[in-house]
Protein backbone atom coordinates (compact mmCIF):
# COMPACT_ATOMS: atom_id res chain seq x y z
CA UNK A 1 0.00 0.00 0.00
CA UNK A 2 1.40 3.31 -1.26
CA UNK A 3 0.98 6.17 0.72
CA UNK A 4 1.01 9.17 -1.08
CA UNK A 5 2.22 12.57 0.02
CA UNK A 6 0.09 15.68 -0.30
CA UNK A 7 2.15 18.30 -1.42
CA UNK A 8 0.50 21.83 0.14
CA UNK A 9 0.65 24.94 -1.91
CA UNK A 10 3.43 27.57 -1.32
CA UNK A 11 2.44 30.42 -0.14
CA UNK A 12 3.51 33.61 -1.61
CA UNK A 13 5.65 35.47 0.32
CA UNK A 14 3.70 38.17 2.33
CA UNK A 15 4.33 41.76 0.80
CA UNK A 16 5.02 44.19 4.02
CA UNK A 17 1.84 46.68 4.22
CA UNK A 18 1.63 50.15 1.68
CA UNK A 19 1.74 52.15 4.66
CA UNK A 20 5.73 50.36 5.64
CA UNK A 21 6.34 50.55 1.89
CA UNK A 22 5.58 54.20 1.91
CA UNK A 23 7.92 54.90 4.91
CA UNK A 24 10.67 53.55 3.28
CA UNK A 25 10.57 55.48 0.29
CA UNK A 26 9.99 58.44 2.49
CA UNK A 27 13.04 58.25 4.20
CA UNK A 28 15.15 57.23 1.19
CA UNK A 29 14.04 60.46 -0.31
CA UNK A 30 14.18 62.63 2.82
CA UNK A 31 18.13 61.76 2.68
CA UNK A 32 18.24 62.33 -0.65
CA UNK A 33 16.76 65.72 -0.20
CA UNK A 34 18.05 67.01 3.08
CA UNK A 35 21.62 66.11 2.63
CA UNK A 36 22.48 68.10 -0.43
CA UNK A 37 20.26 71.02 1.03
CA UNK A 38 22.40 70.68 4.14
CA UNK A 39 25.65 70.41 2.49
CA UNK A 40 24.72 73.82 -0.01
CA UNK A 41 23.38 75.48 3.18
CA UNK A 42 26.80 75.00 4.71
CA UNK A 43 28.46 75.76 1.77
CA UNK A 44 26.06 79.15 1.45
CA UNK A 45 26.80 79.88 5.47
CA UNK A 46 29.89 80.16 5.96
CA UNK A 47 30.89 83.07 4.30
CA UNK A 48 28.38 85.09 6.27
CA UNK A 49 29.70 83.34 9.27
CA UNK A 50 33.55 84.64 8.50
CA UNK A 51 31.56 87.91 7.93
CA UNK A 52 29.98 88.51 11.00
CA UNK A 53 32.96 87.07 13.40
CA UNK A 54 35.13 89.74 11.67
CA UNK A 55 32.93 91.99 12.01
CA UNK A 56 32.01 91.47 15.66
CA UNK A 57 35.17 90.38 17.32
CA UNK A 58 37.70 93.17 17.98
CA UNK A 59 40.66 94.11 16.19
CA UNK A 60 43.48 92.47 16.38
CA UNK A 61 41.76 89.10 17.85
CA UNK A 62 41.75 85.48 15.95
CA UNK A 63 38.82 83.94 17.94
CA UNK A 64 36.56 81.70 15.92
CA UNK A 65 33.54 83.39 17.79
CA UNK A 66 32.91 87.22 17.49
CA UNK A 67 33.48 87.58 21.51
CA UNK A 68 34.00 89.74 23.74
CA UNK A 69 31.49 90.91 21.18
CA UNK A 70 32.59 94.90 19.77
CA UNK A 71 30.61 97.46 17.55
CA UNK A 72 33.90 99.48 17.05
CA UNK A 73 34.16 98.24 12.95
CA UNK A 74 30.43 99.63 12.92
CA UNK A 75 31.30 103.01 14.29
CA UNK A 76 34.21 103.24 12.35
CA UNK A 77 32.57 102.12 9.05
CA UNK A 78 29.25 104.41 9.77
CA UNK A 79 30.95 108.07 11.34
CA UNK A 80 34.36 107.63 9.57
CA UNK A 81 33.70 106.01 6.19
CA UNK A 82 31.04 107.97 5.43
CA UNK A 83 28.62 104.66 5.28
CA UNK A 84 25.47 106.69 6.56
CA UNK A 85 26.05 109.21 3.44
CA UNK A 86 26.06 105.74 1.15
CA UNK A 87 23.33 104.06 3.09
CA UNK A 88 21.41 107.40 1.82
CA UNK A 89 22.51 107.11 -1.53
CA UNK A 90 21.53 103.97 -1.71
CA UNK A 91 18.28 104.38 -0.70
CA UNK A 92 17.24 106.83 -2.76
CA UNK A 93 18.24 105.32 -5.80
CA UNK A 94 16.35 101.64 -4.95
CA UNK A 95 13.42 103.85 -3.67
CA UNK A 96 13.62 105.84 -7.01
CA UNK A 97 13.93 102.53 -9.43
CA UNK A 98 11.53 100.42 -7.39
CA UNK A 99 8.83 103.33 -8.15
CA UNK A 100 9.41 103.56 -11.86
CA UNK A 101 9.81 100.61 -12.27
CA UNK A 102 6.50 99.33 -10.95
CA UNK A 103 4.88 102.12 -12.69
CA UNK A 104 5.89 101.79 -15.99
CA UNK A 105 5.81 97.83 -16.15
CA UNK A 106 2.56 98.02 -14.77
CA UNK A 107 1.50 100.31 -17.41
CA UNK A 108 3.21 97.98 -19.80
CA UNK A 109 2.13 94.77 -19.00
CA UNK A 110 -1.57 96.05 -18.92
CA UNK A 111 -1.28 96.95 -22.88
CA UNK A 112 0.39 93.55 -23.47
CA UNK A 113 -1.75 91.43 -21.56
CA UNK A 114 -5.53 92.92 -22.82
CA UNK A 115 -4.38 94.70 -26.44
CA UNK A 116 -3.62 92.92 -29.58
CA UNK A 117 -1.57 95.16 -31.98
CA UNK A 118 0.77 94.35 -35.11
CA UNK A 119 4.41 93.26 -34.11
CA UNK A 120 3.24 92.04 -30.69
CA UNK A 121 4.98 89.00 -30.60
CA UNK A 122 8.52 90.41 -32.12
CA UNK A 123 7.87 92.88 -29.11
CA UNK A 124 8.36 90.69 -26.64
CA UNK A 125 10.66 88.24 -28.33
CA UNK A 126 12.85 92.10 -28.34
CA UNK A 127 12.32 92.01 -24.78
CA UNK A 128 13.51 88.86 -24.24
CA UNK A 129 16.63 89.16 -25.75
CA UNK A 130 17.21 92.11 -23.72
CA UNK A 131 18.05 89.56 -20.88
CA UNK A 132 21.21 88.24 -22.95
CA UNK A 133 22.82 91.81 -23.66
CA UNK A 134 25.76 91.83 -20.49
CA UNK A 135 25.82 95.19 -18.71
CA UNK A 136 29.52 96.19 -19.26
CA UNK A 137 28.46 96.25 -23.07
CA UNK A 138 25.95 99.13 -22.19
CA UNK A 139 28.59 101.29 -20.43
CA UNK A 140 30.21 102.87 -22.88
CA UNK A 141 26.78 103.73 -25.47
CA UNK A 142 25.14 104.33 -21.41
CA UNK A 143 27.66 107.13 -20.27
CA UNK A 144 27.80 109.15 -23.64
CA UNK A 145 23.94 109.48 -23.93
CA UNK A 146 24.17 110.98 -19.88
CA UNK A 147 27.11 112.94 -21.23
CA UNK A 148 24.82 114.57 -24.03
CA UNK A 149 21.68 115.17 -21.08
CA UNK A 150 24.00 116.16 -18.42
CA UNK A 151 23.41 113.33 -15.80
CA UNK A 152 26.92 112.07 -15.59
CA UNK A 153 27.84 112.22 -11.72
CA UNK A 154 24.21 112.64 -10.86
CA UNK A 155 21.98 109.94 -8.72
CA UNK A 156 19.24 109.99 -11.80
CA UNK A 157 21.53 108.28 -14.44
CA UNK A 158 21.91 105.40 -12.07
CA UNK A 159 17.73 105.47 -11.62
CA UNK A 160 17.79 105.62 -15.31
CA UNK A 161 20.08 103.39 -15.77
CA UNK A 162 18.22 100.72 -13.51
CA UNK A 163 14.97 100.80 -14.71
CA UNK A 164 15.91 100.42 -18.21
CA UNK A 165 17.48 97.33 -17.29
CA UNK A 166 14.94 96.03 -15.54
CA UNK A 167 11.81 96.69 -17.10
CA UNK A 168 11.99 94.07 -19.94
CA UNK A 169 11.77 91.07 -17.14
CA UNK A 170 8.95 93.45 -15.20
CA UNK A 171 6.83 93.38 -18.03
CA UNK A 172 6.92 89.80 -18.58
CA UNK A 173 5.93 89.02 -15.37
CA UNK A 174 3.01 91.43 -14.78
CA UNK A 175 1.64 90.80 -18.73
CA UNK A 176 1.32 87.31 -17.28
CA UNK A 177 0.06 88.06 -14.13
CA UNK A 178 -2.81 90.27 -15.66
CA UNK A 179 -3.35 87.44 -17.88
CA UNK A 180 -4.36 85.18 -15.55
CA UNK A 181 -7.02 87.81 -14.38
CA UNK A 182 -10.23 87.24 -16.01
CA UNK A 183 -11.62 90.13 -18.16
CA UNK A 184 -14.94 89.32 -17.37
CA UNK A 185 -14.33 91.16 -13.91
CA UNK A 186 -13.63 94.29 -15.94
CA UNK A 187 -16.38 93.93 -18.30
CA UNK A 188 -19.01 93.97 -15.05
CA UNK A 189 -16.98 96.54 -13.66
CA UNK A 190 -17.83 98.65 -16.95
CA UNK A 191 -21.15 97.67 -17.14
CA UNK A 192 -21.60 99.38 -13.73
CA UNK A 193 -20.53 102.47 -15.44
CA UNK A 194 -16.99 102.44 -14.14
CA UNK A 195 -14.36 103.46 -17.16
CA UNK A 196 -11.23 101.23 -17.93
CA UNK A 197 -8.96 103.53 -15.48
CA UNK A 198 -11.19 103.07 -12.78
CA UNK A 199 -12.32 99.98 -13.26
CA UNK A 200 -8.15 98.99 -13.56
CA UNK A 201 -7.71 100.65 -10.00
CA UNK A 202 -10.92 98.57 -8.50
CA UNK A 203 -10.70 95.38 -9.74
CA UNK A 204 -7.17 94.53 -11.23
CA UNK A 205 -4.85 96.19 -9.33
CA UNK A 206 -5.79 94.75 -5.72
CA UNK A 207 -5.39 91.30 -7.31
CA UNK A 208 -1.68 92.27 -8.56
CA UNK A 209 -0.28 92.86 -4.99
CA UNK A 210 1.99 89.38 -6.07
CA UNK A 211 3.52 90.61 -8.83
CA UNK A 212 4.07 94.42 -7.40
CA UNK A 213 5.63 92.41 -4.81
CA UNK A 214 8.11 91.10 -7.06
CA UNK A 215 8.93 93.38 -9.47
CA UNK A 216 9.59 95.87 -6.85
CA UNK A 217 11.83 94.09 -4.66
CA UNK A 218 13.80 92.73 -7.96
CA UNK A 219 14.25 96.17 -8.78
CA UNK A 220 15.22 97.15 -5.27
CA UNK A 221 17.81 94.63 -4.67
CA UNK A 222 19.08 94.97 -8.16
CA UNK A 223 19.91 98.58 -7.76
CA UNK A 224 20.77 98.48 -4.15
CA UNK A 225 23.52 95.28 -5.12
CA UNK A 226 25.05 97.32 -8.64
CA UNK A 227 28.13 98.21 -9.00
CA UNK A 228 29.68 98.72 -11.91
CA UNK A 229 26.90 101.36 -13.13
CA UNK A 230 28.06 102.99 -9.71
CA UNK A 231 31.57 103.47 -10.29
CA UNK A 232 31.26 104.52 -13.95
CA UNK A 233 28.58 107.37 -13.71
CA UNK A 234 29.18 108.86 -10.32
CA UNK A 235 32.61 110.33 -9.56
CA UNK A 236 32.15 112.52 -6.28
CA UNK A 237 32.11 110.73 -3.01
CA UNK A 238 29.34 112.46 -1.66
CA UNK A 239 27.62 110.44 -4.15
CA UNK A 240 28.88 106.96 -3.66
CA UNK A 241 26.55 104.00 -3.19
CA UNK A 242 27.40 101.07 -0.81
CA UNK A 243 29.03 98.81 -3.76
CA UNK A 244 31.27 101.74 -4.09
CA UNK A 245 31.82 102.70 -0.68
CA UNK A 246 32.72 99.27 0.46
CA UNK A 247 34.95 99.01 -2.49
CA UNK A 248 36.93 101.92 -1.20
CA UNK A 249 37.00 100.42 1.75
CA UNK A 250 40.26 98.46 0.35
CA UNK A 251 43.45 100.00 1.16
CA UNK A 252 46.38 99.97 -1.19
CA UNK A 253 48.98 98.59 0.85
CA UNK A 254 46.46 97.10 3.21
CA UNK A 255 42.31 96.30 3.94
CA UNK A 256 40.66 96.66 7.81
CA UNK A 257 38.75 93.64 7.32
CA UNK A 258 36.79 94.29 10.49
CA UNK A 259 35.72 97.64 8.65
CA UNK A 260 35.18 95.80 5.62
CA UNK A 261 32.89 92.92 7.10
CA UNK A 262 31.12 95.71 9.41
CA UNK A 263 30.19 97.49 5.81
CA UNK A 264 29.18 93.95 4.40
CA UNK A 265 27.06 93.98 7.18
CA UNK A 266 25.39 96.76 6.94
CA UNK A 267 25.01 96.30 2.90
CA UNK A 268 23.36 92.76 3.59
CA UNK A 269 20.78 94.07 6.17
CA UNK A 270 18.36 95.93 4.03
CA UNK A 271 18.23 93.05 1.30
CA UNK A 272 17.63 90.45 3.79
CA UNK A 273 14.73 92.73 5.74
CA UNK A 274 13.28 93.14 2.19
CA UNK A 275 13.02 89.43 1.57
CA UNK A 276 11.79 88.97 4.91
CA UNK A 277 9.09 90.33 4.46
CA UNK A 278 8.69 89.40 0.85
CA UNK A 279 9.16 86.28 0.77
CA UNK A 280 5.72 84.71 0.77
CA UNK A 281 4.48 87.15 -1.95
CA UNK A 282 7.70 86.35 -3.71
CA UNK A 283 7.38 83.03 -4.83
CA UNK A 284 3.33 83.62 -6.13
CA UNK A 285 3.79 86.35 -8.01
CA UNK A 286 6.68 84.65 -9.78
CA UNK A 287 5.17 81.55 -10.27
CA UNK A 288 1.57 82.68 -11.54
CA UNK A 289 3.25 85.43 -13.42
CA UNK A 290 5.00 82.86 -15.88
CA UNK A 291 1.76 80.26 -16.59
CA UNK A 292 1.04 82.61 -19.58
CA UNK A 293 3.11 84.48 -21.74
Amino acid sequence: MTVQTVRRPRLAASAPPPQLRRRERNKVSRWQIWVPLGLYLLFTLVPFYWMLVFAFRPRGSSSLLPWPITFDNFATVWNELGFAMFFKNSLMVGAASLIMTTVIALAGGYALARYEFRGKRLFMLGMLCTQFIPGAMMLIPLFEIFRTLGLVNSLWSLVIAETVFQLPLSLILISGFIKNVPVELEQAAWVDGCGRLRAFFAVVLPLLRPALVAVGSFAFIHSWNNFLFALMFVNEQEKFTVPVGLAYTLGEFSVDFGALAAGGVVAAVPVVLVFAVIQRYLVQGMSAGAVKG
